[in-house]
């Protein structure tokens, strides 16, 4: 018996108990009535607090649906959009319901659509890989001009390649407002080779720290039920196999001219490769490998496959926000061209069905989650500022102090939940060593660094 077939029949025997079960849909999301949201100002690298919470606010699940009420404004920080984006993240006063029951659309898969195909466990959305703007029709968006329409979807612009500059430290912008990520959402400066400037004056964190000694944490949904990971995971999909980083079966086609597709068909012209358009500007240039499927650790057509996870031991079918090896993100950077599963998730206005309210425990933190818990500090010695990092984004505040080595509290500040970053400003201290302190409840973690003007 394979591991689909066994967590087909785990289903279907746990089927008419789902209403009394917490499960991974319900408990997954960062809940939040106290954090409000923050941003940058071009030119400021002092954030501005803003009015509405962040993260979650609400989950209620009924046997079949989970409905998450949120603004779509993460804990931490965005902007500024680099690219003259005049938008900033705002309120989507949003009620999304998501199926607690994926299915596998065993018809013609659905392509991902523009707008949200997904929602981060902190209720921010996630985007496919396309940016809007296509070459027909959109020759003159495309040469700086006034952006056109999709045209036929021929030579669709890559978000991740053409709007880069676009995108904060975190690897997000709006768009009408609408918060939202393409890609895997962890940092630019904490890739292996940092492909953005961005961090450098406006310094701030994602959802979660690439970590390739774990296996990475189930960060959303996507809009077919089925959960979205890290780029980390099992090698083999029963579980076994150690940690990988799991990956694309899509590659970069051999051409030097844009008039076919990857099945080999004639298309509407778009541009020859080139500096301007390199490999990789057009969600086109990609061709999808079958034969990867057949290692482990590549995904399929859709950029998941069916696999153990921490939150599902049965099996899942499961997406992965993929990267290359130096952690940049790797096409088609969350969900593939189009859905797994039948995709049925909306967005309501109101609840039309009784519903059971999720409140998580006081003491989210578990003490093997505290135990798997990285720190570190940045940069070691410092002068000016200190960033202390955590390797995940957990479900409560976290308390950051900092001591002198005789032990006396100089400052303190939090790391905030759905959030894995904090600073302290040291251009006032003394050169030296300092304690810092990451705490929460009995929970306890230390690290020293030194201090050099």
């Amino acid at each position: 018996m394979n591991l689909k077939t066994i967590f087909i029949l785990s289903s279907l025997l746990s089927f008419g108990n789902l209403h009394a079960q917490v499960t991974p849909d319900i408990t997954a999301w960062l809940q939040n009535t106290s954090i409000v949201g923050r941003h940058y100002v071009a030119g400021n690298s002092t954030p501005i607090t803003d009015a509405l919470l962040a993260n979650v606010q609400t989950v209620q699940y009924s046997t079949n649906w989970v409905y998450i009420s949120t603004h779509g404004i993460p804990s931490y920080i965005t902007g500024p959009f680099l690219d003259g984006n005049p938008s900033v993240a705002s309120d989507q006063n949003a009620i999304f319901k998501i199926s607690r029951t994926p299915q596998q659309n065993t018809g013609t898969p659905t392509n991902t659509n523009m707008g949200n195909i997904g929602i981060f466990i902190n209720g921010t959305a996630l985007f496919d890989a396309r940016d809007g703007v296509s070459w027909k029709n959109s020759t003159g968006a495309l040469a700086g001009g006034p952006l056109g329409g999709t045209g036929d979807n021929v030579w669709t612009r890559d978000a991740i390649v053409a709007e880069r500059v676009g995108f904060d430290c975190a690897k997000g912008h709006p768009a009408m407002g609408n918060y939202h990520h393409h890609q895997n959402p962890s940092a630019f400066n904490l890739d292996k080779v940092v492909i953005s400037n961005v961090c450098n004056l406006y310094l701030a964190d994602g959802l979660y720290v690439i970590d390739s000694t774990q296996h990475s944490p189930l960060i959303g949904f996507a809009y077919d039920g089925f959960p979205i990971y890290g780029a980390f995971g099992f090698k083999n999909a029963n579980g076994s196999g150690g940690i990988v980083r799991v990956k694309s079966s899509y590659a970069l086609r051999s051409i030097t001219t844009r008039t076919t597709n990857a099945a080999g068909a004639t298309v509407t012209p778009g541009p020859p490769v080139s500096t301007t358009y390199p490999l990789g500007y057009f969600r086109e240039d990609y061709e999808y490998l079958p034969t990867s499927v057949a290692t482990p650790d590549y995904l399929d057509e859709h950029n998941g496959r069916f696999c153990v996870t921490p939150e599902y031991p049965a099996g899942t079918y499961a997406y992965f926000a993929t990267v290359d090896d130096n952690w940049n993100s790797a096409y088609p950077y969350a969900v593939g061209p189009s859905f797994y599963g039948i995709k049925n998730t909306q967005k309501v206005t109101a609840i039309s069905e009784p519903v059971t309210a999720y409140t998580p425990a006081p003491n989210g933190i578990s003490i093997a989650e505290w135990e798997q818990l990285k720190m570190g500090a940045y940069p070691n010695p410092a002068a000016d500022i200190i960033a202390v990092q955590i390797s995940k984004a957990m479900a409560n505040d976290i308390d950051v102090r900092l001591f002198d080595i005789n032990g006396r509290q100089l400052q303190t500040t939090k790391i905030y939940q759905g959030s894995t970053l904090a600073y302290f400003d040291t251009r006032t201290l003394y050169d030296g060593m300092y304690i810092l302190q990451l705490s929460f409840g009995d929970y306890m973690i230390s690290k020293k660094i030194q201090v050099v003007h």
